[in-house]
């Protein structure tokens, strides 16, 4: 069972699944079954997300906006969590109200919804599942080193030689930070990435780390039938990697200690 934090530093948790539009690229790529299969998915989805919100995209032509939400679809007003649909894309997103047993089934019944309002299974094909955890820590970028906080706090050691700034008029301690790194996985299969940068938490400077499992082309699982197995596993590699780069100081400290 995962753990809970009292204090996660959990921006967001986003599921998302991406299908094939018709269309070359660069030229116009089209949903033929999305406005059909929006009022579908709304008369699925109201019983547990019946607040819809219009988003700006949804004023822009389908045509331009591929793989682009544009309607949303809340708990209750300004509430999460919540699920979002836009041609060729679907998704399930968490905040500060996130747990696992809760995200999970969440995912697994909003997907199977999906499925069911489709006008046109036969022309579904899921190209990409993503799932994605963004966390952030406050990190004054000022008076503190953000390679001493990612060595120390994270277990993540990224150098440059001192002789870099030897003779120089640049300061050692950077003023912002990206980095980004991608590994093949085979359970699930697809790649697992890392990235972290500069960012913003609670209006103040932060380090934002993003965790993203992603299957596309032959890595997807046979769908219905292999999605739970592969929100699974997908979960559990998130779960094993965040828990042990925080082990330590940043847990006590997400733990309320």
């Amino acid at each position: 069972m995962a753990k809970e934090l009292k204090k996660k530093p959990l921006v967001e948790a986003i599921f998302e699944v991406r299908w094939k539009l018709q269309g070359i690229p660069p030229g116009p790529q089209i949903d033929p079954h999305y406005k059909l299969l929006l009022g579908r998915v709304f008369d699925r989805m109201r019983k547990d997300y019946p607040e819809h919100e219009q988003l700006p995209t949804a004023n822009v032509p389908d045509e331009l906006v591929g793989h682009v939400v544009q309607h949303r679809f809340r708990i209750a007003a300004n509430s999460w969590p919540l699920v979002q649909v836009g041609p060729g894309v679907f998704t399930v997103n968490s905040t500060a109200d996130y747990k696992w047993l809760d995200f999970r089934p969440r995912v697994v019944s909003a997907v199977e919804k999906l499925y069911d309002a489709h006008p046109k299974l036969e022309e579904l094909k899921i190209t990409n599942l993503i799932l994605r955890y963004i966390d952030a820590v406050q990190f004054d970028y000022t008076n503190e080193d953000i390679f001493d906080f990612l060595r120390d706090k994270l277990k993540l050691s990224v150098t440059l030689p001192d002789n870099l700034f030897q003779g120089t008029a640049v300061r050692k301690r950077p003023g912002s930070f990206t980095w980004q790194t991608a590994f093949k996985s085979q359970t699930p299969r697809g790649l697992i990435n890392i990235r972290f940068a500069t960012g913003q938490k609670n209006n103040g400077p932060a380090l934002v780390w993003e965790t993203t499992v992603e299957s596309a082309g032959e890595d997807l699982p046979e769908m219905l039938m292999g999605f739970g197995p592969w929100l699974d596993a997908a979960h559990e590699i998130t779960d094993d990697w965040f828990f042990k780069m925080i082990e330590g100081d940043l847990e006590r400290r997400f733990s309320g200690e």
